[in-house]
């Protein structure tokens, strides 16, 4: 399975991306700004979704706004 990121970069486990659009985050009032970086992402059986940390908190994220670094 191929996971790419907004721009069609192959992604793999232990990148670092970018996001690349201001998020909201389902359930909470917190927003993730974009420019965060997200380090040593891990890849999930779903191709549009990679899971990383963002402020302490493990997150799964859509690569449609995350841009590789």
């Amino acid at each position: 399975m191929e996971v790419k990121d907004s721009n069609g970069t192959l992604l793999q486990e232990g990148d670092s991306v970018t996001v690349i659009k201001d998020l909201k985050v389902k359930g909470s009032s917190a927003t993730i700004k974009r420019g965060t970086v997200v380090k040593k992402i891990r890849l999930t059986d779903d191709a549009e979704e990679i899971e990383g940390r963002v402020e302490r908190t493990v997150m799964v994220l859509k690569t449609c706004f995350l841009k590789k670094v």
